[in-house]
């Protein structure tokens, strides 16, 4: 069941109307049962295998709970980990590593008869997963008590606005919230019905639009010119963007109607001056997940004594093989050159080899947790390289910039334009379906052939398209500067004529067919 498909408005309708009907435990079951409803639309197979995993982790996180015992405690966390990941790697990996062991195999010349199984992915098995295991390791940390509520439970973990896609909502954000009287509340109303037409903008005028143009840049990227798939890619990085982040406010207005809270998931991460900044501004609940439960455990910026520009150079090295742009060894000797200079001067180098390796390991499964494909990885590899560049360039570029007393409003412009390039260069890979036709999109671009306006083809959607992205920044700007939501409370007027309007654009500007949300293969 699709946010936007005319069953779900008929589900919703009918969701609401009983939710403020009923309290307490009518209400709790009326959740649970439309969440294993709104989940068992697409297979109602694998409504067996969220139970499981739900009946696991309220086991286990009540025996940590009521457990002292530092060795239980640990064995018991063990189960979990096992548990949710066991289901996670079975399901999304397993003919992928399968698939990738065959072909080795083959590449050194021998060959087996190994087979792939026919296994279907259970949607959003990736947010429920992680959502479930922050649990257990919350009570292991002892930062959470043990629900003893198994039907409360339950709803946390089958919640059907963010079930599929997310935000990924940790339990001790979201449990203590089911002990509150959720009472009808106008203003929650309005507030949240703002932010879901919002979503609904995003999805399906502006991403569902722009799908039109970029499926066929990336479905056959060698029959176009350089400026048609500069778009293109251009075009990708906007789509991904509101189709993910317009899911993510449909489910955190669902929730706020609802009388639930959920954190925010996505900040203008465009407008990032740097690529940490980028990652505390997009899909921020799976970014703080990996950061808190696997990349400060793993040491975090805490561990390591000697520097290295190993993965600087393997990062350069990757990116000449791939493009074949051989003149970025000539920036790139400007920017050794410039390292060794830098480090001869006796400044203090921050940046240490472990802290690159744990930045690297977490940003590699977090490539990967999108997805079983080598390009899932390899997009992982170039944000860690992206992270671990900017810890050894950030002293030596701010200082050369205010040496040269480059206005600050032209260097916010010069990173913003940084990151949000070296963004698009990464997410060809994410989207390009192998290897071969990333490259393709790639060397066509840097060849810049076919580098005119004449040469782009579908010229009215990429006007549409370009008018939308404008209205998209325009908007999103000013909710950074006024607070647009109390906006809609304090001013009838405006409530009106901006749900009107949105209304209007989505009718008018559509693209409808209830096209599945990109963030529910993961």
């Amino acid at each position: 069941m699709f946010f936007n498909s005319l069953i779900f408005l008929v589900f919703i309708s009918i969701f609401f109307l009983l939710y403020f009907a009923v309290k307490g435990l009518p209400r709790l079951l009326l959740c649970l049962a439309a969440s294993y409803f709104f989940y068992g639309w697409w297979d109602w197979r694998f409504l067996s295998l969220i139970v499981l995993s739900t009946c696991i982790d309220f086991y286990v996180g009540g025996r940590i709970g009521n457990t002292e015992d530092p060795g239980i405690r640990k064995r018991l966390l063990w189960i979990s980990i096992i548990a949710n990941l066991g289901f996670l790697i079975f399901f999304k990996y397993f003919n992928f590593f399968i698939g990738s062991f065959k072909e080795m195999l083959v590449d050194i010349g021998m060959h087996t008869n190994m087979d792939t199984l026919n296994i279907i992915l259970p949607m959003g098995i990736s947010f429920y997963t992680f959502q479930s295991m922050s649990y257990t390791i919350d009570i292991y940390r002892k930062q959470l008590q043990a629900e003893k509520d198994i039907l409360v439970f339950a709803t946390y973990i089958s919640f059907f606005p963010q079930l599929v896609a997310g935000p990924i909502v940790r339990a001790i954000d979201f449990l203590p919230q089911f002990t509150m009287d959720k009472k009808y509340d106008s203003n929650r109303i309005i507030q949240g019905l703002g932010q879901v037409l919002w979503g609904f903008f995003k999805k399906v005028a502006i991403a569902d639009s722009l799908a039109l143009y970029v499926d066929l840049c990336f479905g056959a990227p060698a029959t176009y010119g350089s400026l048609h798939l500069i778009i293109g890619v251009i075009f990708w990085a906007f789509q991904i963007y509101c189709d993910f982040s317009g899911y993510s406010d449909i489910a955190i207005g669902l929730a706020k109607m609802m009388g639930f809270d959920f954190p925010k998931n996505f900040r203008t991460p465009y407008f990032s001056k740097n690529f940490s900044e980028f990652w505390e501004r997009w899909h921020i609940s799976l970014s703080s997940w990996l950061r808190d439960y696997l990349y400060i455990p793993l040491g975090g910026n805490r561990n390591g004594s000697f520097g290295s520009y190993f993965f600087v150079i393997l990062f350069f090295t990757i990116t000449l093989f791939i493009t074949q742009w051989w003149w970025l060894l000539i920036p790139g000797i400007i920017v050794a050159a410039s390292l060794f200079w830098y480090k001869g001067q006796g400044q203090k180098q921050e940046a240490k080899t472990f802290t690159y390796l744990n930045l690297m390991v977490t940003m590699l499964l977090g490539g990967l947790w999108h997805g079983a494909a080598w390009t899932y990885l390899f997009w992982g590899f170039l944000h860690g390289s992206y992270l671990i560049i900017q810890r050894l360039f950030s002293k030596p570029y701010n200082q050369t910039l205010n040496t040269l007393k480059v206005p600050v409003f032209i260097q916010n412009g010069m990173s913003i334009g940084i990151v949000f390039f070296a963004t698009c260069f990464a997410w060809i890979f994410f989207r390009a379906a192998s290897f071969d036709d990333a490259f393709t999109i790639i060397k066509s671009i840097s060849s810049l052939a076919d580098f005119s306006w004449s040469a782009v083809l579908h010229k009215l959607i990429v006007v549409k398209c370009a008018f939308l992205i404008m209205l998209l920044l325009i908007v999103e700007i000013a909710i950074q500067k006024y607070d647009l939501s109390d906006w809609l409370l304090r001013y009838p007027i405006f409530r009106v004529a901006s749900f009107a309007m949105i209304l209007w654009i989505i009718a008018f500007f559509g693209t409808f067919g209830s096209n599945a949300f990109i963030y529910f293969q993961f």
